[in-house]
């Protein structure tokens, strides 16, 4: 007869189990995605190299878009929970800098936990070559941007729906993490020491971008 400690562990178990297969899921999908291309990868192909039905592909993943696009939610989440730990006396631009930059060694452990950090590099590539993963990706952003407002409207006490800063604060830090995303991703190095150096200098390029005069003489 099963004991009363064995039950109680059997959700955690099991919870576990389906953990494990979600995350062979993903990388066997990016996997294919990166090597094979995203439009040549089936939903069976993904599921076999992982020895389970099609059916338990969509137990997780709505679709390829999603299994494709997955992967980025690892590096949001954790710096949403970095942005919110930011100490309270930075600007709301120096806590979205270094919430980046300085929680970036942490944000590679925690995506090294679910799929290999070279992998997960390639996948920006993969996205940002494929025009529908691309333009999916390009409507989450705006989601998260969204989510990033309400995070900096929380840290200084403000109403997000009637103070425009926080929207215009939110707008400058993505619009510039998208470049460098971008020129990163179509780049040749594509290491995340280049992504971290590429990503400094333009965090860093925005105050004398903005509040100084250009020119010289």
């Amino acid at each position: 007869m099963e004991t009363a400690e064995a039950a109680a562990e059997r959700p955690g178990l099991r919870e576990r189990k389906k953990q494990r297969t979600h995350d062979a899921l993903l990388r066997a999908s990016l996997e294919l995605f990166t090597t094979q291309g995203y439009e040549a990868t089936t939903v069976d192909e993904i599921a076999e190299a992982v020895d389970v039905s099609q059916r338990t592909f969509f137990r997780y993943f709505a679709g390829k878009e999603e299994a494709a696009l997955a992967v980025l939610d690892l590096g949001q989440e954790h710096f949403f929970a970095a942005l919110r730990a930011r100490p309270a006396h930075e600007a709301p631009l120096e806590a979205l800098r270094n919430a980046v930059l300085e929680g970036w060694d942490a944000m590679g452990e925690a995506v090294a936990e679910i799929v290999p950090v070279d992998l997960y590099l390639r996948s920006y590539g993969m996205i940002e070559s494929t025009p529908a993963l691309l333009a999916a990706h390009l409507r989450r952003a705006d989601q998260v941007a969204r989510e990033i407002e309400a995070i900096v409207a929380e840290r200084e006490g403000l109403d997000v729906r009637t103070d425009p800063r926080p929207r215009v604060a939110v707008a400058v830090f993505t619009g510039v993490m998208r470049v460098t995303e971008r020129l990163w991703a179509m780049g040749g190095d594509l290491s995340m020491e280049a992504m971290r150096e590429l990503t400094a200098a333009h965090l860093d390029a925005v105050r004398p971008s903005l509040a100084e005069k250009w020119r010289t003489g």
